[in-house]
């Protein structure tokens, strides 16, 4: 129940700090937007070419937009924390009763929130260009871009923690994030690529994700391809919580 109340605390001090600014979810959903408005009418041409996944250009990019968003909308939130690292926020936590748990967890919770508006926000715009989707399927790839945003957040978050600098920070964790959206097949599926890349994207946990992604917003709930994603990406923010929540303890203890 500490737990509980206490990143309830944390995440309210973070929301409250959110909704001051919330032009950050326009900002989050623009890039996704531009991709949305001026890449998927490229691939209606090739959506009848043999290897290209079922149910049409929509039902194919913006499944893997989410995941996108998620990806990218969780990485720079290390940002804020390397600004309060310097203000000395985290030091003056010494002092304070709050779990170290919590203080992840009412971060992460508060991001993974911004992530589902712009998600929101995303469908809606595409609904007009002809996607479709099944309404449990929806919920399940919102769950998946939680996972997501939780994932990536608290890698976010342990390494601002260990680097303690913007200028160290930024190229790690953008150029990391460049050849996992590429070989994710956001963008193009992978279904259209070479054997050897095909092979190399398996490796990447994001490719799961988007296919499992792409499933659901078809109604396909029985896919193998779902539960191996879904596993996938809670096993792996599992794993990142639990790391992030001990670096937020190694720097206030």
């Amino acid at each position: 129940m500490k737990i509980a109340h206490d990143t309830w605390l944390v995440f309210q001090r973070y929301f409250g700090i959110f909704i001051h600014n919330p032009a950050w979810v326009a900002v989050g959903v623009l890039q996704p937007a531009l991709y949305l408005l001026l890449f998927a009418p490229l691939l209606k041409s090739i959506a009848r070419v043999p290897g290209f996944p079922p149910g049409g250009a929509y039902n194919v990019f913006v499944p893997g937009l989410l995941i996108q968003l998620g990806l990218f909308g969780a990485a720079g939130v290390g940002f804020s924390l390397i600004s309060e690292l310097r203000l000395g926020v985290v030091e003056r936590l010494r002092v304070t009763p709050v779990s170290r748990l919590s203080l992840l967890l009412g971060r992460a919770l508060r991001d993974v929130l911004t992530l589902f508006v712009q998600a929101l926000i995303l469908v809606s715009l595409a609904l007009p260009f002809g996607l479709s989707f099944k309404p449990v399927g929806i919920l399940i790839g919102l769950g998946l871009v939680a996972l997501i945003g939780l994932l990536v957040a608290s890698i976010s978050y342990a390494l601002a923690l260990a680097l303690k600098d913007e200028n160290s920070f930024a190229p790690i964790i953008f150029t990391a994030s460049l050849p996992l959206l590429l070989l994710s097949g956001v963008l193009l599926p992978m279904s259209l690529a070479p054997s050897w890349l095909r092979t190399i994207s398996t490796l990447n946990p994001f490719s799961h994700a988007v296919t499992a992604n792409r499933a659901v917003f078809l109604g396909h709930l029985g896919n193998p391809n779902v539960y191996q994603g879904v596993v996938i990406m809670a096993v792996l923010a599992a794993v990142a919580v639990w790391f992030a929540a001990r670096s937020f303890g190694r720097a206030i203890s």
